[in-house]
């Protein structure tokens, strides 16, 4: 593209400190494609290049955080194994789907889930305090929950993290710290699987998308960090603030005017 040419140094600066900051709330609640995607957009680059660009920089925030879990032995990598490919296939499908389909109904959608999500947060103080009793197999999940995410990240990728972990807590009876760290495991799985289609089709922009993959990386450690030591305290409220901000943002994205023009009649 003739835009890497031309692009001035400070872009690179400023997108790789929008991706820390991205990776850094990530690891905690979700939510960081919300601020990354917008601003690969405001460069100038079309969308398929910026969910493709995106998904290279989300995988390295994901891989730091997974692995800061896995050397701290909070993630048992094999009993994990069938969700993880569960989620990759489902984000495989979902990339292949998104080429094929219009998205307009996720957008009117996701809104009212987001919500949903950071309502049952908020009014559950104790929610994934300690573990609870597991509700359903593994596999089970691998595949309700694990292939369904994967396959909703693939094709549009918004909250991923918080559904992957209310999954964890509600169905696994996993505290919302374990929860919080498995939801990046599968999120790089979810990740890793959708990025493998975008590379084939060639849509990744691999200098803008390392750079930021680098930020990603910082800030999904620190956070990753945080969950461990703060845990509960932190991932709920942040949960549930994570979930307000994104509805917000989607809400006005897709009926921006509308809500305009609402509150303008207003006065």
């Amino acid at each position: 593209m003739d835009w890497l040419t031309t692009v001035a140094p400070e872009v690179y600066a400023v997108l790789f400190f929008v991706a820390l900051f991205a990776g850094f709330i990530d690891s905690i609640a979700g939510g960081g494609g919300l601020l990354t995607i917008p601003a690969l957009l405001s460069v100038g680059i079309t969308p398929v290049e910026a969910l493709a660009t995106n998904k290279l920089q989300a995988l390295g925030g994901s891989f730091s955080s997974t692995l800061y879990f896995v050397r701290r032995k909070t993630i048992d990598l094999r009993e994990q194994i069938f969700p993880f490919i569960m989620t990759m296939i489902g984000s495989m499908l979902g990339a292949i789907v998104i080429q094929l389909i219009d998205t307009a109904f996720l957008k009117q959608l996701l809104p009212a889930l987001v919500i949903c999500v950071g309502l049952y947060f908020l009014l559950t103080p104790s929610i994934g305090a300690q573990d609870r009793q597991q509700r359903i197999s593994m596999p089970f999940f691998g595949v309700a929950i694990g292939m369904t995410l994967g396959f909703y990240d693939g094709v549009f990728g918004p909250g991923t993290g918080s559904f992957l972990a209310l999954g964890y807590v509600l169905l696994l009876g996993y505290n919302l710290a374990k929860a919080t760290a498995h939801a990046k495991l599968l999120n790089f799985a979810s990740n890793f699987g959708s990025l493998v289609f975008f590379i084939i089709g060639g849509h990744v922009l691999w200098v803008l998308g390392l750079v930021m993959l680098i930020g990603q990386m910082a800030g999904a450690r620190l956070g990753a960090r945080l969950v461990l030591t703060k845990g509960q305290k932190l991932i709920r409220p942040m949960i549930v603030v994570i979930s307000l901000l994104m509805s917000i943002k989607l809400l006005h994205d897709s009926h921006g005017d509308v809500i305009k023009a609402w509150f303008l009649s207003l006065f």
